[in-house]
């Protein structure tokens, strides 16, 4: 299969480094020294389930990806979908499938301006990555997990593609999880990241000070509800436990677990508040649910979400 990476980081390289190795014909699209290691060297992957090089084309220039992919896998943060998902135009074919693993709820639309709804899927991505170096991506997890499907052509039952391309993903060793509505599980994602993010951002402190602090704990599960009450309003049937499984994830969490979100704040990064909080209380106000505190931590964030000079 021939596969394009767009935004090879420590997320979507990871997946693509997964892949080339699975002897799928890989090309990651990516920027400076990142662009230049993977063109030198490949892409290292250092991981508790082994380490492996994968070798792939590199490339910063879309159109010279031809003829084109058969799978282009999104993974840029979303503050970058305004110049990065034009590239889409000059990736697709006729026959491409277009994966979006970006976080929030929105991105489907946002690529579906570019290339059209029917080539679109999308689903949430669970995997501890980092970049350790150019060319080198560090795993601290054993997940590798993907959830997703259909975003707008619906049916009950998961379609054809997504059966299909979740065998390839699988046979890669990634945990592929096909689904036929993905808009559940990227809400059920949301519902918990956007409020733990914003609140372990709005505190300069890791998981653990919200977890541990009975009232901070309290304003979590109160933004929580708010996020669930937006997604039934937008007619998504997430489970009616979500709360419950919330509890769970976060019982499990280490309490020196940090957010993205904050590790972004603290480095003066761009961040990816309009992806998560934002798309919250825009949905929120656009169907008339309350958000008070998912108002206040978008509020809080705004002044830095263009990095530290916004």
């Amino acid at each position: 299969m021939r596969i394009a990476i767009l935004g090879s980081g420590a997320v979507g390289g990871y997946f693509g480094a997964k892949l080339a190795v699975a002897g799928h014909d890989v090309t990651f699209l990516a920027r400076g020294t990142h662009l230049r290691a993977i063109g030198e060297r490949g892409l290292l992957v250092w991981s508790p389930l082994g380490d492996f090089l994968a070798r792939g084309a590199a490339t910063d220039d879309p159109a010279t990806v031809s003829p084109p992919p058969d799978l282009v896998i999104v993974a840029v943060k979303g503050y970058d979908n305004a110049t990065a998902l034009p590239a889409l135009r000059a990736l697709t074919g006729e026959r491409t499938i277009v994966l979006s693993l970006q976080n929030g709820v929105e991105s489907a639309e946002e690529i579906a301006a570019q290339v059209g709804r029917g080539c679109v899927l999308a689903g949430p991505a669970y995997v501890a990555t980092a970049l350790k170096a150019p060319g080198h991506i560090i795993q601290t997890g054993t997940h590798r997990r993907i959830v997703f499907g259909e975003v707008f052509d619906l049916a009950p039952e998961v379609s054809p593609r997504v059966r299909a391309l979740a065998d390839i993903l699988l046979a890669a060793d990634i945990q592929a999880e096909a689904v036929a509505d993905a808009r559940v599980p990227l809400w059920e994602k949301l519902i918990y990241l956007a409020p733990l993010a914003g609140c372990c951002a709005a505190m300069r402190l890791p998981t653990g000070a919200v977890w541990g602090d009975p009232f901070a704990r309290d304003v979590f599960f109160a933004a929580v509800r708010e996020v669930e009450a937006v997604a039934r309003a937008e007619g998504v049937e997430v489970a009616a436990d979500i709360v419950d499984t919330v509890r769970g994830y976060m019982d499990a969490l280490p309490q020196t677990m940090t957010p993205s979100l904050l590790i972004d704040l603290t480095a003066g990064k761009r961040l990816e508040l309009e992806a998560l909080q934002g798309a919250v209380v825009r949905r929120g106000r656009a169907h008339g649910v309350p958000t008070p505190i998912l108002d206040t931590l978008y509020a809080v964030l705004k002044p830095w979400a263009g990095g530290r000079q916004s």
